[in-house]
């Protein structure tokens, strides 16, 4: 279903978040980064079901039924759950409400938790390369 480099990808962006959030001061870098990755990942899935065979990885090969791919799931949703949230309180710290600060960097961390156990989760779910019969 994913990619190694898909994973490198997502794993980039994290280390990015993570950068962004150890620089929420610097309003400038710390908005734009965010809403970015905010939008990458709500846009990920549409690529992956454009690029990847997930017809034949999950219902042929019955993966469907993997406990690994609905706890990716849930995560996803967990994490789109708390996005929401975030942008609803990063607006309020934008228009000058600071009793949102405190809110707004308790979701931060449960985000960056969430998202790296996203990113394990999807790296654990890297489909290895067809093996290729060696040449006689």
């Amino acid at each position: 279903m994913f990619t190694a480099g898909t994973v490198l990808f997502v794993a980039v962006t994290y280390l990015l978040m993570v950068a962004a959030v150890y620089r929420a001061r610097l309003r400038r870098f710390h908005v734009p980064v965010m809403a970015t990755i905010v939008v990458i990942d709500i846009f990920f899935p549409v690529y992956l079901y454009l690029t990847k065979d997930w017809i034949r990885r999950l219902f042929e090969n019955e993966e469907i039924f993997s406990f690994l791919i609905w706890m990716h799931l849930i995560l996803v949703i967990t994490l789109y759950t708390l996005y929401v949230f975030q942008v609803k309180l990063g607006r309020r710290l934008l228009a000058g409400d600071e009793t949102a600060r405190a809110d707004h960097r308790a979701q931060g961390r449960g985000i960056l938790v969430v998202r790296a156990l996203m990113v394990i989760t999807g790296a654990l779910l890297v489909e290895p390369p067809e093996a290729v019969p060696p040449s006689p």
